[in-house]
Order: C-alpha cells, then sequence, then structure tokens
C-alpha cells in the first residue's frame, strides 16, 4: 500500500517532503484489530534498531578500558548515558510522528543551507566513525571464532551489503527479528560469562554511584566520554526518527498520540536493555581484569584471551566473540539505515542501496585497514576508542536541533513536548557541550 506524504504543520517553510525511508514507509500496519496490547506490540521493533547502536563495538573498547582502569566506577556514566539516551530518543518519536519529518528533514526545511550542509557533514562524520567501529569490531569478532587474519577480516565486512540488501526485499520486520535475535545470542554470552567472572556486587552497587573524579581525573574524563559517545550516538537520532514511521498509525490526534506513547515504551524498554549489555562489558572487566590487577586491558583480542585463564573455561573467549560478531553485524544493519535517512533527508540525493552501503564502508574500511595492517590490535582498539570520542564531539550537533524542533509549537503542533521535558532535554544538550568543552581543554592544554 502507498504511504501518504503527512500534512506539515504551520511553523514548517516546505509543504510536501519526499517520504523518509521510502521503500519502508508506513509499511508495518499496526491497526489490526484485537486489543491495546497487540496495537502496543506492533511497535514493539524500532527502539531495538536504535539500541543496537547503544552497544556496537566501539562501546565495547570504551567500556573495557573504563572497567579494567577504574573497576566498577564508570558505572554510573554508563546510567547517566542511558538516562540521556532515553530522553533524547523519546524526543526523536515524538518529531518524526507529530511533523512526519526525520530529523534530517527537519534540519534542511529549518536551515539555512549554508548551516544544514555542515550538520550533515558532521552526520557523515558521525556514521563513518560508527562504521569504522564495527568493521574492526566484526573483524576482531572473526579473528576469535575462526582465527581469521584481522586484515582479511577487515576487507570481508565489505560483503555485509548483500545481507542488508536480502534483508530489505524480505520486508522491515524480518530487519527487526534479526536484530532482536542477534541481541538474545549477546545477552546470553555475557549472562554467561558475569555468572563466571562472580563481581563484587556491592562495588556494582557502588559503581552507579557518580563520584567527582569522574571530571577532575582527565583520563577518566577521556574514557568516560567515550562511554558518552558509545552511548548518546548522533546517527541513531536521525535513525529513530526515519524508522518510527515504519509503521502505519493514522493521522488524527487521538491516534498519533497512542502511537508516541507505544513508541516511547518501545525505545524505553529496548534502551533499559541496552543499559543491562553495556553495564555486563563493563562489569566483566572490572571482576576479571580490575580484580586481578590487569588494569591497562583495552584491546578486544587480549581482553579475549585474558577471559579463559581468568575465568577457568575455554569456552570464555569463544562466547567474547560470538557476541561481539552478534554486535558488528546488528550494526552493519542500523548504520546502513542511517546513512540512507541522512543522505536523502539533507540532500534529497537517492541512491541505490548497494551504491550507499559501498560508499560509507569504503570509507570506513580504508583507514580501519591502514590502520589494522601498520599497528595491528593495538592500533585497532585506540582507533575504536578514538571513534567513540568523536561520536561524543559530534553529538551536540544533532542534539541541540532535535531539542529546538521538539520544543517549537508551531512546528509540532498539539505534540509539541511538555515545558518539563524541553527544560531536561535542553540540560543533557547543555552538559554534553560543557564535557566536550572540558574533553578539548585538557587535549590540547
Amino acid at each position: 500500500m502507498d504511504a501518504i506524504k503527512p500534512k506539515p504543520a504551520a511553523g514548517w517553510r516546505q509543504d510536501s517532503l519526499d517520504l523518509s525511508l521510502a521503500d519502508v514507509h508506513g509499511s508495518v500496519n499496526t491497526h489490526n484489530g484485537g486489543s491495546k496490547l497487540r496495537r502496543m506490540m506492533a511497535f514493539a521493533g524500532p527502539g531495538y534498531l536504535v539500541a543496537v547502536g547503544y552497544m556496537d563495538p566501539g562501546n565495547w573498547a570504551t567500556s573495557l578500558a573504563g572497567g579494567s582502569k577504574f573497576g566498577y566506577a564508570l558505572l554510573s556514566v554508563a546510567l547517566l548515558s542511558n538516562l540521556m539516551a532515553i530522553v533524547l530518543q523519546s524526543l526523536c518519536a515524538r518529531l518524526a510522528i507529530a511533523s512526519g519529518r526525520d530529523l534530517a528533514q527537519a534540519c534542511r526545511d529549518a536551515f539555512p543551507r549554508y548551516v544544514a550542509v555542515p550538520l550533515w557533514a558532521l552526520a557523515e562524520i558521525a556514521i563513518i566513525a560508527t562504521d569504522i567501529a564495527e568493521v574492526i569490531g566484526t573483524a576482531i569478532g572473526l579473528n576469535l571464532i575462526f582465527g581469521l587474519p584481522l586484515e582479511l577480516g577487515v576487507l570481508l565486512t565489505a560483503l555485509d551489503v548483500f545481507l542488508i540488501l536480502y534483508l530489505q526485499r524480505l520486508g522491515f520486520r524480518w530487519i527487526e527479528a534479526l536484530i532482536i535475535t542477534l541481541l538474545g545470542v549477546i545477552a546470553f554470552c555475557f549472562a554467561f560469562q558475569i555468572v563466571l567472572a562472580d563481581p563484587d556486587w556491592g562495588g556494582v552497587v557502588r559503581g552507579f554511584l557518580p563520584t567527582t573524579d569522574i571530571v577532575r581525573d582527565p583520563q577518566m574524563l577521556y574514557l568516560a566520554l567515550g562511554i558518552l559517545g558509545a552511548t548518546v550516538m548522533p546517527h541513531n537520532l536521525y535513525l529513530h526518527s526515519g524508522i518510527v514511521q515504519t509503521r502505519r498509525y493514522g493521522k488524527t490526534l487521538p491516534e498519533k498520540r497512542e502511537a508516541l506513547t507505544f513508541a516511547t515504551i518501545d525505545s524505553t524498554l529496548a534502551l533499559t536493555f541496552a543499559l543491562l549489555i553495556n553495564a555486563a562489558i563493563l562489569i566483566l572487566a572490572a571482576a576479571a581484569f580490575h580484580a586481578h590487577g590487569k588494569t591497562e586491558v583495552v584491546e578486544l583480542g587480549d581482553a579475549s584471551s585474558l577471559l579463559a585463564p581468568l575465568l577457568g573455561m575455554a569456552i570464555a573467549p569463544t562466547l567474547f566473540g560470538i557476541a561481539l560478531l552478534c554486535c558488528g553485524i546488528n550494526s552493519t544493519v542500523t548504520a546502513t539505515l542511517a546513512g540512507q535517512i541522512v543522505m536523502e533527508g539533507f540532500l534529497q540525493i537517492k541512491l541505490k542501496p548497494w551504491i550507499r552501503r559501498a560508499v560509507t564502508r569504503g570509507l570506513a574500511i580504508i583507514p580501519a585497514s591502514i590502520v589494522t595492517i601498520w599497528f595491528g590490535d593495538k592500533g585497532t582498539s585506540e582507533l575504536l576508542i578514538l571513534t567513540q570520542v568523536v561520536l561524543s564531539l559530534q553529538l551536540s550537533f544533532a542534539v541541540f536541533p532535535l531539542v529546538m524542533f521538539t520544543a517549537n509549537k508551531a512546528k509540532m503542533g498539539a505534540l509539541v513536548a511538555p515545558r518539563w521535558l524541553s527544560v531536561i532535554a535542553y540540560l543533557i544538550a547543555v552538559a554534553i557541550a560543557l564535557l566536550n568543552v572540558k574533553l578539548l581543554a585538557d587535549i590540547f592544554f
């Protein structure tokens, strides 16, 4: 069924827009009758695609480094980052459902070209940074499971374009099913390893309480911002505002309100699951490495090789590799969709999916290959952490427009964000910006 272009609110300049992700826009029916629970389940899915970005291979590098060096102390950063993510992703759903626009389309409409084009470039940089992280993570996963050299693993990641094309042909629900299945595999792998690690649960609880050392210690702040960049990711804000519109939820205000409620529940539950995975990575690093005096574990390969002797089971490294590979595959899907939303939304350039994927994957494979060949495992781990800090530095350029749009009644109409929510969102945006200024000051001065 062809989707109908939504009529914009008076606050937008353009009367009509291309549909976000036009090939799957409105393709999932949410009005098949039945109970409220059944309608809510029809909205389940997009939140888990968003959650993938909060547990990608780059997040592993920062969490492993943070857990091995500082124990459980940075769990508070993971928790705070996740709470920020829940607020910001709810605003993404609100923007999409109220205006019929994704964030890229909204930026193109609201800002002059000399602002919109740099915002597009920054969004593309964020997606390339994400792609580099998933290329390296997938290559390391292949190395841990099958013993493939990292250089070959990096090149093999180019083949993921065929997986994406096949899934898109089957339908969007198939993409969501793959994502959720792989997330279940990841959860099982980490639950098993946490049981083996037997962490100090009292230390875990205390780790969720913030400490001023995070701001005072430059090394801790660098890793904290890496965790923030790996958790609240710029491309996820564009992604969520697009894939929410795969649901066909109606055009009346009551239908939109119900859609917003269900979409928010979906993303909140999915991001809570992501927090459990992120916390599990950090807890595993703290219990297996920091507690045994190994405070400088940052390479994913080193972490895997150390797990077997420390946890006492040979299967531990294999589980680690399987979870890492699943994360890499999942991140591939979401980065592809985010890239499509950003390019089409900002520039109105429509490329064939395989061309779009080949371009973004090529931009990721080239630097990843160079670093892998010349510097080996150590270089790839440092590149992983750097990509997450780059993502953190890009974040404000996506967060501030999102908060501005959703607080604007002329643009959002009756679904404008409540004042209290806008205040919280602005505080989050300012906090992210100030932390990034502090990071830059520490690096350069």
